[in-house]
């Protein structure tokens, strides 16, 4: 799979090795264990998509890329992302429902100085979590109706970035109340006039709706037109399809990421659009129970490594454009989807096709080479002092 003679993705064959693969692309060995992260002694799956780098195309427009951190993210995974990067989402702070800021568990100051020493924007992530980890709609409600509560919380924010030194604000409000629209809106966009005051931008998170009255929890209280004039960008949640607690599927199917794409342009401008990609996989057991099963979070070398180990051939969705497999394991059938550089490359497409300007990763905690490199052939990546 050549583009325009750049960049390859070789499917991996019965009988292949990493010595086959490199002399039959006409690369060094090493450059494709590299690329790819393979590891020692190298062992392949049939079915597994490797990728190999080129010199990058002649036209790449700019992106803005980020991702979603938390404090506790592995001190080389982040050194090796951040070169990558335009800013870092610090998960998360959270508030009280009288409009005081709750502050992360684990220290994040050393990833905020080191944001910024090498050249990327740390941002404040805000969300609604209670006390049990879970987005309560509740907190939402009482700081959208509450305008002295409003108030305390987007001047405590504004000192807090300040004292910090973060670089901006970004507002993940889920499962909001339907009657809690119009005001969720108008709180975001109250904290921009402030925030952008001083330069700093605002950005907010949208569930992957596809229709404007989309029922359903998680997609009534989030209105596109309101939020895509409220924030100075927006990032579409295009993730979660396969979730933990749901039956086994793709985690961002292109499909269904097309239909979230093509109605948000609908209501927002491209220019403001990022897509939400994800950087993990599911390994459900099964059979699937609603309500009993959960699926496992792995990363995407971990779905790869696991396929290796139990001898089973990676399968690719074409309608979903995702990898999947099965395996057993103690008498257990499993079911495992993750992202490899087809589904990735299917994802930065759809960018290209439809001129969105950025790409939102939820999230940074393991390392995916293989995304950024194509990345970085298929774009050019801004820098945040050139925003």
């Amino acid at each position: 799979m050549r583009d325009d003679g750049f960049m390859e993705i070789y499917v991996v064959k019965t009988g292949d090795s990493v010595d086959s693969i490199a002399a039959s692309l006409g690369i060094s060995v090493h450059k494709l264990i590299w690329e790819n992260q393979l590891e020692y002694p190298y062992r392949l799956a049939v079915g597994q998509a490797l990728f190999v780098s080129g010199n990058g195309g002649s036209v790449r427009p700019p992106l803005y890329a980020f991702g979603y951190a938390y404090p506790f993210i592995d001190h080389k995974t982040l050194e090796e992302t951040l070169p990558h990067i335009t800013d870092l989402y610090v998960f998360s702070y959270g508030f009280t429902e009288e409009g005081n800021l709750v502050y992360p568990s684990t220290d994040d100051r050393w990833m905020i100085d080191r944001a910024w020493q090498a050249g990327v924007r740390p941002i404040l992530t805000l969300t609604p979590l209670g006390a049990d980890g879970r987005f309560n709609n509740n907190l939402v409600t009482a700081i959208v109706e509450n305008a002295e509560s409003q108030e305390r919380l987007i001047w405590e924010l504004g000192r807090n970035i300040q004292e910090r030194r973060f670089g901006g604000l970004d507002v993940d409000f889920e499962y909001v109340l339907a009657e809690d629209r119009a005001s969720y809106a108008e709180f975001v966009a109250k904290a921009a006039d402030v925030l952008n005051l001083f330069d700093y931008q605002v950005t907010a998170a949208l569930a992957p709706k596809t229709s404007a009255d989309q029922p359903g929890l998680l997609y009534q209280g989030i209105d596109y037109g309101l939020l895509g004039r409220a924030a100075n960008r927006v990032m579409l949640m295009t993730y979660e399809w396969g979730y933990s607690q749901g039956p086994p599927m793709a985690v961002a199917p292109i499909h269904m990421v097309r239909r979230v794409v093509e109605y948000a342009l609908t209501e927002i401008p491209k220019e403001r659009l990022s897509l939400g990609i994800p950087n993990y996989g599911y390994d459900w057991p099964l059979p699937y129970e609603r309500g009993i099963t959960r699926a496992r979070t792995i990363s995407n070398l971990e779905a790869v490594e696991i396929a290796i180990d139990h001898g089973v051939e990676i399968q690719f969705d074409e309608t979903a454009q995702s990898p999947y497999f099965r395996y057993w394991q103690y008498g257990i059938q499993h079911e495992v989807w993750f992202e490899d550089a087809r589904s990735i490359r299917a994802k930065f497409d759809l960018i290209k096709e439809y001129g969105l300007t950025g790409a939102g990763y939820w999230q940074l905690m393991n390392f995916f080479r293989v995304n950024w490199l194509m990345m970085e052939e298929m774009f050019e990546v801004e820098r945040w002092e050139d925003l």
